[in-house]
C-alpha cells in the first residue's frame, strides 16, 4: 500500500529509521527537521519517493508550511508523525525558565501544531491516522534528572488521549495513537539540554534493555497498520508502569533502595 506520510524530526534516530522502515514498505514520505542534509541522506536511504521539508516544528507556521508542501507534492496526507522531541538532564529543582520552555515548545507544542495543522484535512477525508511519539518516562519517573522533558511527554500523553476521544466521538476512522518508547540506542541522551555526554542505564534504573531504534520503527509501522490508543515499544514498560501506578509508593521506595 503506499499511503502518504509525514515524520517530524526525520533526519536522525528513530525518525530517520521510522523513514527507512516505511520506505521499505513503499511509503511516500515527507520528512521534515531542521538540518537539511540530514533529511537529504535519509530521503536518499529510503528506497520511496521522499518530499524534504526544512522546518523548526516549534514555529507553528513552519508546521503549516509542512502540511502545505504535503498537500502540494502528494495532493493528501494518510498518516502524520509527531516525533521530534529533545531531552533535558537537569534536576527538577534546578530548572530555569528557558529549560522549561524549550522542552514544552519541542515536545508538547510541536505535537499540538501538528494535530491541529492536519486534522482538519482528516476530517475532511473522512478518515486518517495521527501518531505522537512520547516516552516510557511521561508515565513512570525512572530518570529524574529527565525532569521537564518527564514532564513535557506527560502533557503530551494527556493531550493525545483528549484529542483521541473527542474525535472518536464524531469521526471515528480518524485514528491518534500514543506509542512510548523507553531506553532507545540513539544520540537522544547526548543531545539533550545540559548532557555532558550519554546518560548511563544505570541512571534509568529499570530493567529494560535498550531497543534499536529500527525496533521501536517496525512497531510504530506496525500501529500504522494496525491503529492502537497507547502502545509501549518495549516489552518490559507496560508491566513496569503498572506496578508503579498500583502502588507508588512502594515503587519509589524500592528505586531508593536500589540507588
Amino acid at each position: 500500500m503506499n499511503r502518504i506520510i509525514v515524520i517530524t524530526g526525520a533526519s536522525a534516530g528513530i525518525g530517520a529509521a521510522i523513514a527507512r522502515e516505511l520506505g521499505r514498505r513503499g511509503d511516500s514520505l515527507v520528512l521534515a527537521a531542521r538540518t537539511v542534509d540530514g533529511l537529504q541522506r535519509v530521503a536518499f536511504e529510503v528506497g520511496s519517493p521522499a518530499h524534504v521539508v526544512t522546518a523548526d516544528v516549534t514555529r507553528r507556521a513552519d508546521v503549516d508550511r509542512i502540511r502545505d508542501e504535503a498537500l502540494r507534492v502528494f495532493g493528501h496526507v494518510d498518516v502524520w508523525i509527531n516525533n521530534a522531541g529533545r531531552g533535558i538532564v537537569r534536576p527538577a529543582l534546578e530548572l530555569t525558565d528557558e529549560d522549561v520552555d524549550e522542552m514544552i515548545a519541542v515536545n508538547v507544542k510541536s505535537a499540538l501544531y501538528g494535530m491541529q495543522a492536519i486534522t482538519p484535512h482528516f476530517i475532511e477525508r473522512g478518515r486518517g491516522h495521527v501518531i505522537n511519539v512520547s516516552s516510557f518516562l511521561g508515565r513512570v519517573p525512572v530518570a529524574t534528572p529527565r525532569s521537564a522533558y518527564n514532564a513535557a511527554k506527560a502533557a503530551l500523553n494527556a493531550l493525545t488521549a483528549n484529542v483521541r476521544v473527542d474525535l472518536k466521538r464524531t469521526h471515528p476512522e480518524v485514528y491518534v495513537s500514543l506509542v512510548m518508547p523507553g531506553l532507545v540506542s540513539t544520540d537522544f541522551a547526548k543531545n539533550a539540554r545540559g548532557s555532558t555526554g550519554p546518560m548511563p542505564a544505570a541512571a534509568i534504573g529499570s530493567p529494560m534493555k535498550p531497543q534499536t531504534p529500527e525496533e521501536v520503527a517496525a512497531i510504530i509501522a506496525d500501529v500504522i497498520d494496525r491503529p492502537a490508543a497507547e502502545v509501549y515499544t518495549n516489552p518490559a514498560s507496560a508491566a513496569l508502569a503498572a506496578r508503579y501506578f498500583d502502588d507508588i509508593s512502594r515503587f519509589e521506595e524500592e528505586a531508593l533502595a536500589r540507588s
